[in-house]
């Protein structure tokens, strides 16, 4: 939530519910105006398999996948969910789905968990994008 506040208001707010969202945000890409759709959902409500999970693939055209580098159980769902995702999306058409895993708390070093290699390393071999960043710097 913290990184989607961030990236819709510039602004950080770090407290935030188990609340799950949707924000709609207009941007200009390209000279382009584009209308995002952004759905953020909590990771305790990743954890849920089935109906409501499969919703939310249906729902999306790209993922953007967040964990904490501080949290190394946050970092360790994300292969099932990168297959779950991928087996949602690919099996239906040949396309390849954009997946983005983005490793978050960049600016908390000291407390990491997860290097930045392992990383780049699922990104690497799920055929995924990779960013580390500070949702509060």
């Amino acid at each position: 939530a913290a990184l989607t506040v961030r990236f819709l208001t510039r602004r950080f707010i770090g407290e935030y519910g188990d609340m799950e969202f949707i924000y709609s945000h207009n941007l200009t890409v390209d000279g382009r105006e584009i209308l995002l759709h952004i759905w953020d959902v909590p990771s305790s409500q990743l954890a849920e398999e089935g109906s409501s999970e499969e919703k939310r693939i249906q729902w999306a055209d790209s993922f953007v996948l967040v964990y904490s580098i501080c949290d190394r159980a946050s970092f360790n769902i994300l292969p099932l969910k990168i297959q779950f995702i991928k087996a949602a999306k690919e099996g239906q058409s040949q396309e390849k789905v954009p997946i983005v895993i983005v490793g978050n708390k960049r600016d908390l070093h000291h407390q990491r968990v997860v290097s930045s290699e392992e990383g780049r390393l699922l990104a690497l071999s799920s055929d995924c994008g990779f960013y580390e960043v500070s949702a509060a710097e």
